[in-house]
């Protein structure tokens, strides 16, 4: 007797262990782990059928798919993987109703000896599946304190279940509840999955080129003039979106070449550039495409001080810096608890725009980076990152201040990747910025736009109860 008392502790021991593998590393889906669940415990206890119902709180049921695992219902032993019915076939019935219905509603166990004597059960499951029930033992299955399940099992192949079986099932119903609640977790993170790929692919038809603009773009290319785009004081505001788009790949050719780039994707991958700008007062693609023009211009008098992976990172970083801004600062995406701010705490909005730079050259057609080696394409991707997350002015004055200080002690050197980072990163603020030092005329144009962004986000921030700033 102690030794089929210490056997069956073993295996219950055995497969608890088993439950945490699952739960920790396997993560296995939940037919498989009701499954699981429910062969183990028929043997545990020496039944000939076992159930397990799942409480559905919104319908106030008790729901199986996989119902009624006997001797032939698949691998049993604790970690082991059990096979699920190829077909499952769902049963529902109320809370309350039937033996299970009455645990899931009590939170009590119930061992009964003669089934059809007692006035709460449910013959209609006998009626259904063709079984004839003698002996039940039902647990409930607890998670913070509420019933997510019942583990059932039905006759008993030795007389009838004993208090020994109530505790072994009691405690063994505990890691149930931890491996059923991992399980569903798991299952809501599937298909929250699932779902978001649908969104994004739905999103990425909506926001990538046609081939009519990409053809339209290929007809009309020539009469552009690249002395025009080197003048410092070209203005952006003089152009429509898609001539700004012609001028975007001609910089682009005139800077790079297409030796190492295929022409079709470049097209492709401007005009959806073009797209992810949204069309706010000031951070939108006359702005990106602004900022390109002055690092285009940047690069051009350089007299070839970056490196080219350098020069590529930094015209890429510069065009597509703002990529999906909402004409909201990171202070407003924190203080609003966006979902963007959840994601990143520091320089929100910058590691959105480079994770939208990403998603675009990511869809077939687009990526400008193909011909590059595996070694090159990883480093351009790293120095676009941190060129667009220079952009945040939080990081900008720290830097100034720094460039200064190498600058006044004359130990600024091209040899250091530290110190030619630094200067990038300078460069990019300064071409984000460089309106400001523009004629006076585009100077104008650009606060006026300036100023209507900041005004709806001061707007916004006084409907949600917020004191804006004064320039707000």
């Amino acid at each position: 007797h102690l030794f089929l008392n210490m056997n069956k502790q073993r295996k219950l021991n055995d497969f608890l262990l088993a439950v945490v593998k699952s739960i920790f590393q396997d993560m296995v889906s939940m037919d498989m782990l009701v499954m699981k669940v429910m062969n183990f415990a028929q043997r545990l206890v020496d039944a000939d059928r076992a159930s397990l119902f799942l409480v559905d709180a919104k319908s106030k049921e008790l729901y199986a798919t996989i119902f009624d695992v006997g001797n032939n219902g698949g691998k049993v032993e604790g970690d082991d993987e059990a096979q699920a019915p190829s077909t499952p076939k769902e049963i529902r019935f109320p809370l309350g109703t039937g033996i299970a219905g009455q645990v899931a509603l009590t939170g009590e166990v119930l061992n009964i000896t003669d089934a059809y004597s007692d006035t709460r059960f449910n013959r209609s499951i006998d009626q259904i599946t063709g079984y004839r029930t003698e002996s039940i033992l039902s647990m409930p299955i607890f998670i913070r304190g509420n019933v997510i399940g019942v583990v059932q099992m039905v006759n008993k192949h030795s007389g009838y279940f004993t208090k020994e079986d109530e505790e072994a099932f009691e405690t063994f119903a505990v890691y149930c509840g931890l491996a059923l609640h991992h399980a569903k977790l798991y299952d809501k993170i599937r298909r929250s999955e699932q779902k978001y790929r649908v969104a994004l692919e739905v999103l990425s038809y909506h926001n990538t080129c046609t081939e009519e603009e990409v053809r339209e773009c290929i007809d009309k290319e020539d009469g552009l003039h690249v002395d025009l785009l080197q003048n410092y004081y070209f203005s952006a505001f003089e152009y429509d979106d898609f001539n700004k788009v012609r001028f975007a790949i001609c910089m682009f050719t005139d800077l790079f070449g297409l030796s190492r780039f295929d022409k079709m994707s470049l097209i492709r991958f401007t005009l959806t550039v073009k797209k992810n700008y949204r069309r706010v007062p000031y951070h939108n693609w006359t702005h990106g495409f602004s900022v390109a023009n002055t690092m285009y211009s940047i690069l051009k008098r350089s007299n070839s001080v970056f490196k080219s992976t350098e020069c590529l990172a930094l015209f890429i970083g510069s065009l597509c810096h703002d990529l999906d801004h909402r004409g909201k600062n990171n202070k407003f995406m924190l203080d609003s608890e966006s979902p963007l701010a959840a994601m990143y705490s520091t320089s929100t909005m910058e590691h959105h725009h480079f994770n939208q730079t990403v998603a675009i050259l990511q869809q077939e057609g687009h990526n400008i980076f193909s011909k590059l080696s595996s070694s090159e394409y990883k480093q351009v991707l790293g120095l676009v990152k941190h060129c667009i997350l220079a952009t945040d002015l939080a990081l900008f004055f720290p830097n100034k201040a720094r460039l200064a200080q190498l600058v006044a002690e004359d130990k600024f050197s091209w040899n250091s990747m530290d110190h030619r980072l630094l200067l990038q990163a300078i460069a990019m603020t300064a071409s984000d910025l460089s309106a400001s030092a523009k004629p006076w005329d585009i100077q104008c144009e650009t606060v006026k736009v300036i100023f209507e962004e900041f005004y709806q986000q001061g707007d916004e921030e006084r409907t949600l109860g917020r004191q804006p700033m004064g320039m707000m």
